[in-house]
């Protein structure tokens, strides 16, 4: 079984510090439950860690893309969770927390 690896690091030269991209490569076999049940665990991993909780936005947001031309409703699924984990951050995130987050995930 061969799982997808982000390449964020060789694109941006940002180094990952979750495996959250390779972890819904692997729930992606399993369909839209399963993702949604791998960003229920994720999301409550990074709930009080601002620098898990943006890579986990990252993550979502590269998968919104990596599925568009594939599987729109996978696609629009990792959107809604995007969204979710986006806003959250936006409305939770304070100062240096919040700087961070918008700084990297620019």
């Amino acid at each position: 079984m061969t799982i997808e690896t982000w390449n964020i690091k060789e694109m941006t030269g940002y180094e990952p510090m979750t495996s959250f991209y390779e972890d819904f490569s692997m729930y992606e076999r399993f369909g839209t439950k399963a993702i949604k049940d791998m960003f229920d665990i994720a999301f409550k991993i990074c709930e009080h860690n601002y620098k898990y909780l943006t890579e986990l936005v990252m993550a979502l947001n590269w998968k919104c893309w990596r599925w568009s031309e594939k599987d729109q409703a996978i696609s629009k699924l990792y959107t809604e969770l995007f969204q979710k984990a986006y806003d959250y951050a936006i409305e939770n995130l304070k100062d240096e927390e919040l700087t961070y987050f918008i700084r990297t995930t620019d």
